[in-house]
């Protein structure tokens, strides 16, 4: 591949990750402990990773339990969830967390499809505000060294591109649509 069209895929690649990693926040009925990742607890004054403060397991199937290495922090880590705006209130019995995943109703699920096919959609747009920074980085070549044939060529490969990601994300939308949909 062309170290011009190199850029432009990296940055494309970039918008797939940051879709993949909103998708995952997106709870399907299932505990998930991915929805947790942007938490962060107070931890002696310094915000840090949820993860790095405790352990998070999934005992049961709508069930996530937090084991804080210190107990001090279980008042900590239960206001950080209530702030991260998860939609579950933590349960807190004095040496663990639980987080206790209603079962999703029809309506909720519809509506969580819809969040899902907008950030689809959100992630199309930018892998085509992407495209067309290359097509406009490509129209500037005209008179260097590449010929317009290498241009046309840089265009053709840069759309190929395009298509694959959009493609991937399509495909992305429909496994996570169908993934909340299940019951």
């Amino acid at each position: 591949m062309d170290e011009k069209l190199t850029v432009f895929d990296g940055k494309m690649k970039k918008t797939m990750g940051n879709l993949e990693s909103e998708l995952q926040s997106i709870r399907a009925g299932r505990a998930n402990p991915n929805i947790l990742n942007k938490v962060m607890v107070d931890y002696y004054g310094t915000p840090t990773p949820l993860q790095q403060v405790g352990n998070i397991s999934v005992p049961e199937a709508r069930m996530i339990q937090i084991q804080p290495w210190e107990k001090s922090l279980l008042k900590d880590i239960e206001r950080a969830i209530q702030m991260a705006d998860i939609g579950i209130n933590p349960t807190n019995d004095g040496t663990t967390i639980r987080l206790v995943f209603p079962e999703l109703t029809e309506e909720r699920r519809k509506d969580l499809v819809k969040d899902v096919k907008k950030k689809g959609e959100e992630a199309k747009v930018a892998v085509r505000n992407i495209r067309r920074d290359g097509m406009d980085a490509f129209k500037k070549l005209k008179g260097t060294e590449i010929s317009e044939d290498g241009i046309q060529d840089l265009e053709d490969e840069l759309q190929k591109l395009t298509d694959k990601y959009i493609k991937e994300v399509d495909k992305a939308i429909e496994v996570k649509s169908k993934e909340v949909l299940t019951v």
